[in-house]
């Protein structure tokens, strides 16, 4: 015991030196530290903060593969020096569906005869309302269509009285208020170019008292045209559109977000065509020249400008014979593949899937024309047809766009959601294209 205890005491002076050592190398950095410049210490910390960023960020943040593409140039001034010429039903690509754009959008990559799989829609299952606003807007649009046996009598009977060899259809779904001066100017270039012309406007507010005097004036000229309401179970009967309409009606198929009037007006054109033949157009379409040279026409609203084909078509114009069989496709893929929520899905973008996949078929007979056939400007560069000249180029080139439409156009459409609110300026391809194809020309061109 004694010898243990003799052998800490013996410790204790070490330890306390080795503290003391401790204590003094302490003092010897903190006094080290304090000698380091301010300006010198701030830059060992400003590094050491880099180096922390760097090491945490590097591995984070996203850098894209490669550049975003340009946007397509689709100006008419790349068209101007090509000749007219009808691209043929063999050449064809399908184009993908996006929303109603508000810029002009980069085209996407073109695919030549995709193999498209169209799986048919069980409507029973689709949708069940509950008497929801849409729903509703369903039942008062249709039930004007009830006891209407009439309307094949009468459509036949008019064409018979007036010997109509020409033959126009248009669509009206909305109200009798907003059929204005630029729906009225429509007819009126239509009768300008084909004053022999039967027109039929297929409308429930034009069918009336109120819609007659709207078409008055044309009357009192002696013109051909006549408003009826649809009969929408004898234009779909004998189609696949027949089966869709009964759906909707029962409420098995959901109208979606999409104007339903805007998609009757889609399929009511081709069953129209389909049941009669004839020539289809929108109220938005001013008619610059006669059409009776063309049969089973479609026009492209775009194209390809390194291959010179049609990248996406348009139904504001349509004219076909009587059954023929592109309609009666165009009708059973709006059937089979209804989308109420995609803005042009049952329109334009319905009419490029069909006829992209029709390629090469026996049977099929018509011809794709090239966008200037009608539709001489893109939707997103509309407003410079509204513009009067600027400047002296400006003029110039206002000059020799109006003689390209004058030349290679048979319609020019004004893209109606587009341009509904611009005015008409003199001077302007419009205001010069109103003069060409006016039949009551007292009025103000600015009122278009």
């Amino acid at each position: 015991m004694n010898t243990m205890h003799h052998h800490i005491t013996k410790l204790k002076p070490n330890c306390l030196v080795y503290m003391q050592h401790l204590q003094n190398i302490k003092r010897s950095i903190f006094a080290f530290l304090l000698c380091i410049p301010t300006s010198l210490l701030a830059l060992i910390l400003f590094l050491l903060l880099i180096y922390n960023g760097f090491t945490v960020f590097y591995f984070h943040l996203p850098f894209p593969s490669n550049p975003l593409p340009e946007p397509a140039n689709f100006s008419q001034g790349n068209l101007a020096k090509n000749s007219f010429k009808k691209l043929p039903a063999s050449v064809m690509y399908a184009v993908k569906e996006d929303t109603p754009p508000v810029i002009l959008k980069t085209l996407l990559p073109l695919l030549q005869n995709p193999a498209i799989t169209m799986i048919p829609i069980n409507h029973s299952v689709v949708f069940k309302p509950n008497k929801t606003h849409g729903y509703e807007a369903v039942k008062r649009m249709l039930r004007s269509a009830d006891n209407l046996k009439r309307f094949s009598t009468r459509v036949r009977e008019f064409f018979g009285n007036h010997g109509c060899k020409v033959r126009f259809f248009m669509t009206w779904i909305s109200s009798l208020k907003s059929f204005g001066d630029r729906e009225c100017f429509s007819v009126e270039s239509l009768f300008r170019s084909h004053p022999d012309a039967c027109l039929v406007i297929v409308s429930n507010s034009m069918d009336s008292e109120s819609g007659s005097l709207v078409l008055k004036p044309f009357l009192d000229k002696r013109f051909k045209l006549i408003a009826i309401k649809p009969d929408f179970d004898y234009l779909f009967k004998d189609t696949h559109a027949e089966k869709w309409f009964k759906g909707l009606k029962k409420g098995n198929v959901s109208p979606g977000e999409v104007s339903l009037g805007q998609n009757m007006s889609n399929l009511l054109r081709l069953a129209l065509l389909y049941k009669f033949g004839g020539i289809y157009m929108d109220t938005d379409v001013i008619v610059l020249k006669r059409f009776t040279k063309l049969r089973n026409v479609i026009g492209a609203q775009t194209i390809d400008l390194e291959t010179r084909n049609w990248s996406r078509l348009n139904n504001a114009v349509l004219i076909f014979d009587k059954k023929h069989p592109l309609l009666f496709k165009f009708i059973e893929e709006f059937a089979l593949t209804f989308d109420g929520n995609k803005w042009g899905h049952n329109g334009p973008y319905l009419v490029s899937r069909v006829v992209s996949r029709v390629n090469g078929r026996p049977g099929f007979n018509f011809t794709v024309l090239p966008p200037p056939a009608f539709y001489p400007v893109d939707w997103s560069r509309i407003r410079s047809f509204f513009r009067g000249p600027r400047d002296k180029v400006h003029s110039t080139w206002l000059h020799e766009k109006l003689e390209q439409i004058k030349s290679e156009s048979f319609a020019v459409h004004l893209w109606n959601k587009q341009s509904r609110e611009i005015k008409v300026e003199s001077g302007s391809i419009i205001n010069y294209i109103m003069l060409d194809c006016c039949v009551f020309c007292n009025s103000s061109s600015s009122s278009l």
